[in-house]
């Protein structure tokens, strides 16, 4: 075998001994990196969807409130329009 057959083979078996050795630790850290962004959301994207829907609530109970309160004519009005009388001003 040459040289460089050698050196090929030496590099090869150093990156599968570093990959073997390194894969557990850095699969460990990107699942912490997981479970700390799952944390995340449970922590503050829950309580934000709680007020969310909370506030929805309100204005579609609000909304509701005023349309039943709005009076509704049963019938066309008439209007007559006459002359209107300006307010006196004492001076």
């Amino acid at each position: 075998m040459n040289s460089k057959g050698e050196n090929a083979t030496i590099i090869g078996v150093g990156a599968v001994a570093c990959a073997a050795c390194c894969a557990g630790p850095i699969l460990a850290f990107l699942a912490a990196i997981g479970l700390g962004s799952a944390a995340g959301v449970a922590l503050f994207g829950t309580p934000a969807v709680v007020v969310g829907v909370a506030v929805a609530v309100l204005v579609i109970l609000r909304r509701r409130r005023r349309s039943d309160c709005a009076p509704v004519a049963a019938e066309p009005v008439a209007v007559a329009f006459g002359e209107t009388q300006r307010p006196t001003v004492d001076r």
